[in-house]
């Protein structure tokens, strides 16, 4: 199985707490997800992030309905949290998100590590446009919410 890694960072202006605040709010996952993804939360609401909580989602992926059910499978707050698939369309997705307070506000720092059926040629062709798409959107959303340089 070959594992792709995707890694992004982006320097907000706001203190870790903050920033880790917003991400621990599950509701918040919708307004970091571009609409071309119909994305939507299937658990009940409220959430309550943890280690060990699992979150069910439906969204679709080139039109077709995917459900995808995640883990956080570690959790430090306000410092860093991973969660990974445990049902959906990876063979393999582990994402985990650090929150470095650097220079008088927090380096956002975004690690994935996923595997897909198809390998490299479907990494190419779809997926992993796919991934830099929605992590360009998340890092516009997310400038916009808190401020960047």
């Amino acid at each position: 199985m070959t594992i792709h890694h995707f890694h992004a960072e982006l320097w907000l202006p706001r203190p870790a707490a903050e920033i880790f605040a917003f991400f621990a709010d599950a509701s918040n996952l919708q307004a970091l997800t571009p609409d071309w993804v119909n994305f939507e939360i299937l658990t009940p609401k409220p959430i309550c992030l943890h280690g060990g909580a699992l979150i069910d989602y439906r969204l679709r992926i080139h039109g077709w309905p995917v459900r995808w059910q995640t883990e956080i499978t570690a959790w430090e707050p306000p410092l860093y949290f991973v969660d990974e698939q445990k049902r959906g369309p990876y063979r393999l997705w582990q994402h985990e998100h650090r929150f470095t307070p650097q220079n008088g506000g927090t380096l956002c720092t975004d690690e994935v590590h996923y595997s897909v059926l198809g390998g490299e040629l479907t990494n190419r062709l779809f997926v992993r446009r796919d991934v830099e798409k929605i992590f360009a959107f998340r890092r516009r959303q997310l400038g916009e919410r808190f401020g960047h340089c």
